[in-house]
């Protein structure tokens, strides 16, 4: 697919199915380098999840659901359990940023942010689909710790992906005019 093409065309893919081939997802971590990087920090880092590991993410995610909030139903816990396995794999996206005296925490987290949506747009363009979701286990820390996160690290989102499956729904469009201002 064109650039220009893919940019303007992507869509979130909430049904995945089938495999993500190793050279996709080569080619998503070139993409995530990418990312505007002021000093060339590299704030982030990735975890894949795949095959068993996505039920073992499910159990983690119980277990940190539990862990916030232990009153929570079994009908809940058992639909969470299974969310991991709505895609054939998960990135999870983690923000990783250093002290440093001429870049802020701030520009660090938009760049891992960044980096994962280019890493989204790379499959894409190659034909995959994908959703970035979060929620409140993202910033769970029993779930961040169950992942191996660090203190000062943060989860991004999670991306889903996966071959697409039926039909996507059609983006809504602004007017340009309503988006972009002029200034002075």
């Amino acid at each position: 697919m064109e650039a220009v093409e893919a940019l303007l065309s992507r869509v979130s893919s909430p049904r995945l199915t089938g495999s993500v081939p190793a050279s996709l997802l080569a080619d998503m971590v070139q993409a995530a380098q990418r990312a505007p990087d002021h000093a060339q920090l590299a704030p982030y880092r990735f975890l894949a999840i795949t095959a068993e590991g996505r039920s073992a993410f499910g159990e983690l995610m119980v277990a940190a659901r539990l862990a916030a909030a232990p009153d929570t139903d079994s009908a809940t816990l058992d639909k969470l359990r299974l969310k991991p396995l709505r895609a054939p794999m998960i990135i999870v996206g983690i923000a990783s940023p250093t002290a440093h005296p001429k870049v802020p925490e701030i520009e660090q987290l938009l760049t891992a942010g960044i980096a994962l949506q280019n890493m989204s747009s790379m499959a894409w363009a190659k034909g995959f689909g994908a959703i970035w979701r979060t929620g409140d286990l993202a910033y769970n820390q029993h779930l961040q710790a169950g992942l191996g996160l660090a203190d000062h690290e943060q989860i991004t989102g999670f991306l889903y992906l996966g071959e697409i499956e039926g039909r996507l729904k059609t983006p809504s469009q602004s007017s340009p005019v309503e988006l972009l201002a002029h200034w002075p």
